[in-house]
């Protein structure tokens, strides 16, 4: 089976069309399509259906689909450790929110600590960083959640504060009972995220459910958030590190909640000590030693 193969597939599968990926990928339609057959004959099973809508996956593609990104990584890794340099690079993954608001200054200090050292930082899903961890595609994860895999170091290294945002002209306290928001309009982020599902626990403890609260946008990112309550239409629950450097205190106002604690946990994970490298075990030391509020 060929890497290149896998590639195609796999932008095949995104994209829908095999005329548009060989478009951009500059090889003719009809080696491509062979490339496909190639692939599918050494699989011994059909990956596409053809239409003149373009091509869907078949039950057997969606599978070869699941595991081509870890391969393809997987072999992309093995060509960086080919090309070790002397300066070595340790690659790290983490939620979304930690990669983009967190990690960044952690990674500042561990710069200075250590200058010979590159970093990798990329964001993931919990569930890919733990698969990544794994299979060696990354050294070291970070999560909103524990680790389950027993084969997996992890510890609770960073405790993230959450904080309400709102317009000024709402003129909320920067203290505020938990009861006294459910009246406000919320924008909340898609998707399962930890704010949420900490908001949902102390709507639960004050009687209320996610129900009871008016919703009046689903946004992809925290900074569409931040967005959205500059404009002045509504509250949402943020990262404290998301604002704590940049928002404008004639657009938006920080609050906490004093009566329930809606603060999150990060979790770091990594190999056993005897798979890690040098390099990565002179970071998880570091990092231990700046304690958890590494970025306050």
């Amino acid at each position: 089976m060929y890497i290149k193969s896998l590639i195609y597939f796999q932008k095949i599968a995104e994209i829908k069309s095999i005329s548009k990926v060989a478009k951009n990928s500059h090889i003719s339609q009809p080696a491509l399509s062979q490339q496909i057959q190639k692939l599918e004959d050494s699989l011994n099973t059909k990956l596409f259906v053809r239409s003149n809508r373009g091509v869907q996956l078949t039950e057997q593609g969606k599978i070869v689909l699941k595991y081509a990104d870890n391969i393809i990584r997987t072999y992309d890794k093995m060509l960086s450790d080919l090309n070790e340099k002397e300066s070595r690079e340790i690659k790290i993954e983490g939620e979304h929110t930690i990669a983009t608001y967190c990690l960044p200054c952690v990674i500042l200090n561990m710069q200075f600590k250590f200058p010979n050292h590159e970093y990798n930082l990329i964001s993931a899903s919990c569930d890919k960083i733990e698969q990544d961890v794994s299979n060696d595609i990354c050294e070291i994860g970070f999560t909103t959640h524990p680790i389950e895999d027993e084969n997996l170091n992890y510890q609770n290294v960073i405790n993230e504060k959450v904080v309400l945002i709102s317009p000024p002209s709402y003129n909320i306290p920067e203290k505020i009972k938990l009861k006294e928001v459910i009246d406000y309009k919320f924008i909340i982020l898609q998707g399962d995220c930890i704010i949420k599902e900490n908001f949902k626990d102390g709507l639960k403890e004050n009687g209320y459910s996610i129900d009871d609260i008016e919703i009046i946008s689903r946004l992809d990112s925290t900074e569409a958030l931040k967005s959205i309550v500059k404009k002045g239409f509504g509250v949402a629950f943020v990262p404290y590190n998301s604002v704590k450097n940049n928002f404008d205190e004639d657009k938006i106002k920080i609050s906490r909640i004093e009566d329930y604690n809606l603060d999150y946990d990060i979790y770091m994970t990594y190999k056993k000590a005897k798979f890690l490298s040098k390099e990565a075990k002179e970071f998880i030391s570091k990092f231990n030693q700046l304690g958890k509020h590494i970025c306050y």
